[in-house]
């Protein structure tokens, strides 16, 4: 998995808006977000880019930097192309994973286990986030994962605003199935349950 500097610093970001510790709307400086991520100014506009792209992070000429607003339509809109692509994208990694990156699919899974106990829902997003990466390294067709790394991020906020630790616990134990499926090689497993947590995950 990646760790350049501006990767770790996007991560940071990416975690304070999933977790709305950057409010949705929000107006912030460039310093605010250095200081936040821990990184320098480089690393920082990088990670900025790269939110843009996803349509987390709007740059507003005279204004500043904003946190993308929470809009009535988001939840349906990420849920249908998160429907259509991530069984067909969890079926691609079960089949071409390489042994390291299912061995880091068990690590998420003991990780999310460990939330399950402790109820630490940042901590769970944040297994959720490094679940989502494996998955795209793991899987051979970029358009699918292009399309689909901006509205897990988006749906992981969604989820957030309103998650729980009961349906957390659901939540881990369906990524769990996904990534037996995947380290066991079978794909059809992986796309069927893959397709229960993305139904699952659809109820607001």
């Amino acid at each position: 998995m990646q760790n350049s500097q501006s990767h770790l610093a996007y991560l940071a970001l990416e975690h304070a808006i999933v977790t709305l510790a950057l409010q949705p709307g929000a107006l912030v400086t460039e310093k605010q977000l250095i200081d936040l991520a821990g990184h320098g100014r480089t690393p920082v506009r990088e990670a900025i880019q790269k939110l843009a792209w996803q349509r987390l992070i709007f740059v507003r000429p005279r204004v500043g930097l904003q946190v993308a607003e929470i809009k009535p339509g988001d939840h349906s809109h990420v849920m249908q192309v998160r429907r259509e692509l991530e069984p067909i994208a969890a079926a691609l990694v079960a089949e071409h994973a390489t042994e390291a990156q299912r061995n880091q699919l068990v690590e998420c899974a003991r990780a999310m286990a460990d939330c399950a106990i402790s109820g630490d829902l940042a901590a769970f997003f944040s297994a959720d986030k490094a679940f989502d990466e494996i998955l795209e390294e793991a899987c051979p067709n970029a358009f699918i994962t292009s399309a689909l790394a901006p509205v897990q991020t988006h749906s992981r906020r969604l989820w957030y605003s309103t998650a729980s630790p009961d349906r957390m616990d659901r939540s881990i134990s369906l990524h769990v199935a996904v990534i037996r499926a995947i380290q066991q090689g079978n794909a059809a497993e992986a796309a069927k349950v893959m397709t229960v947590l993305i139904d699952y995950l659809g109820h607001k």
